[in-house]
């Protein structure tokens, strides 16, 4: 088993009838699609550019042009909702929220609002001299 397979035989049962068809076009028959469905899973979970790609999941304009094509005709929505569907059946998604409330505050002179002689300009007032 290579480190670079994410999914399991049943995920990939689930969606193995979702996978594009042939495109027509000249050239070597493309042999595993598998292959670049995980590279799209591997590429979403490390945040690699497509050109940082690595070599086990074949070329990166291979894998490239495939997910463009799946996410442009919804087929990549599709597979990922099936995937949520099992995944949750199985109890295996945290459905907990969490919510960030920092607040971060800027100096009073890191805004772009200017000034008058007397004070700041509020921004509903600006709009009137500007008139």
């Amino acid at each position: 088993m290579s480190r670079f397979q994410l999914l399991t035989d049943d995920q990939w049962e689930l969606i193995a009838d979702l996978m594009p068809g042939p495109t027509g076009r000249k050239g070597p028959p493309f042999a595993d699609a598998r292959t670049l469905v995980e590279g799209f899973i591997y590429r979403y979970r490390c945040g690699i550019a497509w050109r940082g790609f690595p070599e086990a999941f074949g070329p990166w304009q291979t894998v490239w042009r495939w997910h463009r094509r799946m996410a442009g005709d919804g087929a990549w929505d599709q597979v990922q909702q099936r995937l949520h569907a099992l995944a949750d059946r199985e109890g295996l998604i945290d459905w907990s929220v969490s919510v960030d409330s920092t607040i971060a505050r800027a100096h009073q002179h890191a805004t772009n609002v200017s000034r008058l002689k007397k004070g700041f300009v509020e921004l509903q007032e600006s709009a009137d001299r500007a008139a």
